[in-house]
């Protein structure tokens, strides 16, 4: 007896998408099984968006073909594709922020009783999933009033409600925290369970590894790997999205600019908050990671550097010869920059323009000249960081929230570049961000070192620390546990130090 095979829900086979001469796909093919979480994932300009909008109706390919069920559809608008079941949540919100919530949830489907619109039947059809969604706000109360991650929650609430068979996520939870992260994939496991077939596109890998069934890696607008999640690992997929091997992101070091004098920061005995006593020395045109468990006391390192946190002993001295930073402006003035872990919520004005966040820390480090804010001048600073840092916007008037993670980042660091930071301090500064803007940042940091700036670098991904640190401080419980340099370090040093604070008996030589 023949057993019955379940047919694709979704199958796409050689799609090809050109803007004038740049092609976007380039014979892309897909098959998305029904119930199941499938993640996309790619670099910029691989494909992703691309392809999405086209299974929505948004886009029209120039060649290929789209099978629903096995049965060829033609998606020539988002209204044809929403009938045909296709649901997607986009990573920039389509909300209209003066309506409430109620309305962003039904438009153009409003329920009528009596033939009048019923805020009633809307919030009798809504409550039940906003309450899956953990989404406790005023319905009424117009959507501009809540927060990026709540309105991102309205966003997807909305297409939940079409019932969708084919549910689209591009990165939905790029303004998500951890727990409200951790909300939606539960909803979305739950939404798998009852048969709904996810599309889930993100370059955060280690949630496509937290939520997906099933993995499709893009790259130059072609499909280059496609297997099931459980049967892949981070550095193949890293591999396969930038057609090399992990290691050849680190760019090498760039040769050293003649300075007059080599400048130093020196801690001596620093405490405060988990800290206990920690004492090392940083040299301009070097970059010296930091590596620790959540808690080990990095960030708090950082901040007290940075003048958010206050030490409760100890002293530094900076290249200017003085000591700790009392507050964040004070350290903007004398040369002193903190890239934050959490770009949204302390890094940058999300809905403040690309041009007005560049100008921020420049305009508010001035010592001199008018207190003012002058469009020409900032209108000149941006321009000249969107050149620099390559970043993508449609112009320097462009919301800073309406930009991909990666090019927020690189907002961030443009505008500590326009005070020329002395000190250079990093937390986590690729979180969040795909491998390509992974690479153009680590040739960013190459080029601050190469300038004689003293960088600290902290990362969360051992590979960072390797690749592109001169030497490394990891911290254990507050104190410092040890140094590692050269070419021994490796995996196991950097791991066993940061999860026990010894040393490894087998790797002792690479410890300083």
């Amino acid at each position: 007896m023949q057993r019955s095979v379940t047919p694709l829900l979704v199958s796409v086979r050689g799609l090809v998408k050109r803007y004038g001469g740049v092609t976007a796909l380039d014979g892309l093919s897909l098959d998305v099984a029904p119930g199941v979480i499938h993640a996309v994932v790619g670099e910029n300009g691989a494909g992703k968006s691309t392809l999405m909008k086209i299974l929505a109706g948004v886009v029209q390919p120039d060649a290929g073909q789209i099978l629903l069920e096995g049965r060829n559809v033609v998606m020539d608008s988002p209204a044809a594709a929403r009938k045909r079941g296709v649901g997607i949540v986009y990573q920039e919100l389509s909300l209209f922020p003066q309506r409430s919530v109620l309305a962003n949830l039904f438009v153009n489907r409003e329920p009528l009783r009596r033939g009048w619109v019923s805020t009633d039947a809307m919030r009798d059809m809504s409550r039940e999933l906003l309450d899956r969604l953990g989404l406790d706000v005023d319905v009424a109360a117009p959507v501009s009033r809540l927060s990026i991650g709540e309105q991102q929650l309205v966003e997807l609430a909305r297409v939940l409600l079409e019932r969708p068979r084919l549910l689209i996520l591009d990165e939905p939870n790029s303004a998500l925290n951890k727990r409200e992260t951790e909300r939606l994939f539960a909803v979305l496991r739950q939404l798998r369970a009852e048969g709904v077939t996810m599309l889930y596109v993100s370059h955060r890998l280690e949630e496509v590894f937290a939520i997906s069934d099933r993995v499709t890696v893009t790259r130059n607008g072609k499909d280059v790997v496609t297997r099931d999640r459980a049967g892949l690992t981070i550095p193949e997929i890293i591999d396969a999205m930038i057609g090399a091997h992990q290691e050849d992101l680190f760019p090498p070091p760039l040769p050293a600019r003649k300075c007059d004098a080599p400048e130093q920061l020196r801690v001596d005995g620093v405490c405060g908050g988990e800290l206990d006593d920690i004492r090392f020395t940083a040299r301009s045109g070097e970059v010296v990671g930091l590596a620790g468990l959540e808690g080990a006391g990095v960030s708090t390192l950082l901040g007290i550097l940075f003048g958010t946190r206050k030490a409760q002993a100890g002293a530094a001295i900076f290249p200017d010869g003085r000591g700790l930073p009392r507050s964040a402006t004070e350290a903007a003035r004398r040369g002193v920059c903190l890239v934050p872990a959490d770009r949204r919520r302390n890094g940058l004005m999300l809905d403040q323009t690309v041009l007005f966040n560049i100008s921020q820390v420049v305009v508010g480090a001035l010592k001199t000249g008018s207190p003012l804010f002058s469009p020409k001048e900032a209108s000149a600073r941006a321009a000249r960081q969107i050149e620099r840092l390559r970043i993508k916007t449609r112009s320097p008037g462009s919301l800073v929230n309406h930009l991909s993670g990666g090019n927020q980042q690189k907002v961030v660091i443009g505008k500590w570049l326009e005070i020329q930071p002395r000190v250079v301090l990093l937390d986590d500064p690729t979180r969040g961000v795909d491998v390509g803007a992974k690479r153009e940042i680590y040739e960013l940091i190459r080029q601050m070192s190469a300038e004689g700036r003293i960088v600290l670098f902290s990362s969360t991904e051992l590979p960072e620390l390797i690749g592109l640190c001169d030497r490394i401080l990891i911290l254990y419980r507050g104190r410092l546990a040890g140094e590692v340099a050269g070419r021994s370090v490796d995996n196991r040093t950097l791991l066993h130090l940061i999860n026990t604070g010894e040393r490894p008996t087998a790797a002792g030589s690479a410890l300083q």
